[in-house]
């Protein structure tokens, strides 16, 4: 794997989190159920990942770098 591809792939579940706060944030402003496509829980998913992207990748990346070489284990 890469180190863009395992970058990648240790921020999915990070996004994932966070379309679920925002759905419930939102859910919780409206007073009922909101779906994840919802345009404004995408808004706000997208201003979030914009606002911690760079951070979140330079911590994953930062991680990587300080493993011992061919240690595969997730870095959560």
């Amino acid at each position: 794997m890469t180190p863009i591809d395992a970058v990648t792939f240790r921020e999915i579940p990070v996004i994932e989190k966070i379309i679920s706060d925002e759905t419930w944030l939102e859910g919780e402003r409206r007073g009922c159920y909101v779906p994840p496509t919802d345009p404004v829980v995408v808004e706000n998913v997208c201003k979030v990942v914009l606002r911690v992207g760079r951070s979140l990748r330079e911590s994953i990346l930062s991680s990587l770098e300080s493993r011992p070489c061919g240690d595969e284990r997730q870095v959560a």
